[in-house]
């Protein structure tokens, strides 16, 4: 394949003549490297490291004992080009101009990859960006834009896949909504129809090496964004019989939650949803391994003590809690998310437990390779924790936002507070038989009530004021609407105003 007249071959060697002037450039002294690993849907308590013993993931396990790793990360929407383009741009989904999950990025907007291939740095990406545009050379600012539609026909031109073994069922197309949801979050825990050389995720990482291999002299910027875990839960056929489905229990659902579960789920039964998390937990285990061979690779070409490395994925994910799969809500864990660094030599090894953000993640990335931040920098660099594991000015809470719902949500050690308008139809597909409720305030009492089940807004006035309070800052400081706010509005009535997506 190639974009605009550029062969393949070109694209992997490194491509457009900026991008080969600006490596003629560069001193002995060369900046250093960054290898960024993203994940799709990566539930931050899907990880052995974070003290999960049922989860096989020992590649990132490792990656977490040498370098740091950040155990209250928040991802600032759940949902995945939302959160994808507010950490890309470095600013909160609604600067970002991207609160919806079909909404493109402008190409006018600030990126990281601009700002790195602004430094001298060849760019590229292998993977899932869901920037919702056909790729073309220098999008966004990468010089190679291997992005999911590019890399998938590539895949299947390229590689073909040997028979499946006769009697080994497999799992049909993925057809959300339009199929029953017990099929396509793959409760009977099938494999897709290819052995593990076969593999889609085999074939990025290969072009992933590549690119490493041509790039070894230069200082490069690579994203390699897998599409494990997300729903199907793609694995090889060899991989499906790693997890018994009767290991897992389905969580408990809380006397609050029958009006919140989405429809979709509603028909799910124990077994069912014990399936959905096995066939979750054998597709991260699978993407523990290409991430595996990732840092092989790495290692390999003797680029690992020049190269920091991030692990990341868009958001967290739920795997029945409140009923409920997927992500598109506040509770705790579609909002919490992996994060590791490591960098030999120049970060410390440990955990902080301070929350984060991932808009802290581009002022980090800026910030530790020593070139010019983003111009708009909605983050604080985490380099202090990074340098001394603490930091002078450690947040005090994180705020999310789903402005599809028209909702957004703010967590301190105590508290979760989740505001929303009740007032649009959602067009995501996990409408309940009241779509329009009108508003309402939930907050939750997380020292008393980890599980988030207890609505206790009515008897906590204060608390609750003080946290709308917080969460109207944040919007705010941030948003590009502010002064437009209209005047005379109480607190809930200005929060309502903000939460409209502006991208419909």
């Amino acid at each position: 394949m190639a974009f605009e007249g550029i062969t393949r071959r070109a694209l992997l060697a490194g491509v457009t003549t900026e991008a080969v002037h600006a490596s003629q450039a560069v001193t002995p002294g060369r900046r250093p490297n960054l290898l960024f690993i993203l994940a799709d849907d990566h539930a931050g308590y899907v990880l052995g490291c974070d003290g999960n013993r049922i989860a096989r993931t020992p590649n990132l396990d490792r990656l977490a004992s040498e370098g740091t790793r950040f155990a209250a990360h928040y991802c600032n929407s759940p949902v995945c080009t939302v959160s994808r383009q507010s950490f890309f741009t470095g600013q909160m989904p609604h600067m970002a101009g991207v609160t919806r999950l079909p909404t493109p990025l402008s190409e006018a907007k600030p990126t990281l990859a601009r700002q790195l291939k602004k430094a001298g740095y060849a760019t590229a990406v292998f993977g899932k960006m869901h920037f919702n545009q056909p790729a073309k050379t220098g999008l966004h600012g990468f010089d190679v834009p291997y992005t999911e539609q590019e890399l998938t026909r590539a895949w299947n031109k390229e590689v073909k896949p040997r028979p499946t073994p006769e009697g080994v069922a497999t799992k049909p197309p993925w057809h959300p909504f339009k199929d029953p949801s017990r099929i396509w979050l793959n409760a009977d825990k099938l494999a897709f129809p290819r052995y593990e050389s076969d593999m889609r995720s085999l074939y990025q990482c290969r072009l992933a090496e590549q690119f490493l291999e041509a790039h070894r002299t230069q200082p490069f910027a690579l994203w390699v964004s897998f599409m494990e875990p997300h729903s199907p839960y793609d694995f090889p056929i060899e991989d499906r019989e790693r997890f018994d489905p009767s290991r897992f229990d389905a969580p408990r659902t809380g006397p609050e939650d029958a009006a919140q579960i989405p429809l979709i789920f509603r028909d799910l039964t124990d077994a069912d949803k014990r399936g959905i998390i096995a066939s979750y937990y054998t597709s991260v285990e699978y993407l523990d391994r290409s991430v595996g061979r990732v840092l092989d690779a790495l290692q390999r070409l003797n680029l690992e003590r020049d190269t920091l490395v991030i692990y990341m994925a868009d958001h967290g994910y739920s795997l029945g809690q409140h009923g409920r799969f997927e992500k598109h809500c506040g509770y705790d864990p579609a909002l919490r998310v992996p994060l590791l660094l490591r960098f030999p030599g120049k970060i410390r090894e440990g955990v902080v437990t301070d929350f984060t953000e991932h808009i802290d993640v581009p002022a980090t990335i800026t910030d530790v390779l020593g070139i010019d931040r983003l111009p708009i920098q909605h983050g604080q660099s985490l380099r202090p924790y990074l340098e001394r594991g603490r930091s002078d000015q450690p947040r005090t809470h994180i705020f999310s936002e789903y402005l599809e719902n028209e909702e957004a949500f703010v967590r301190t050690d105590r508290w979760k507070l989740v505001f929303c308008s009740g007032k649009r139809k959602r067009t995501d597909g996990y409408e309940t038989e009241n779509p329009t409720p009108g508003r309402y305030v939930r907050l939750f009492d997380l020292k008393q009530d980890p599980g988030e089940f207890t609505n206790v807004a009515s008897r906590t006035a204060d608390a609750v004021a003080a946290l709308e309070k917080l969460m109207l800052d944040r919007f705010r400081s941030t948003h590009p609407e502010a002064a437009q706010e209209p005047r005379g509005l109480s607190l809930e009535e200005a929060l309502e105003w903000y939460v409209r997506p502006r991208d419909v």
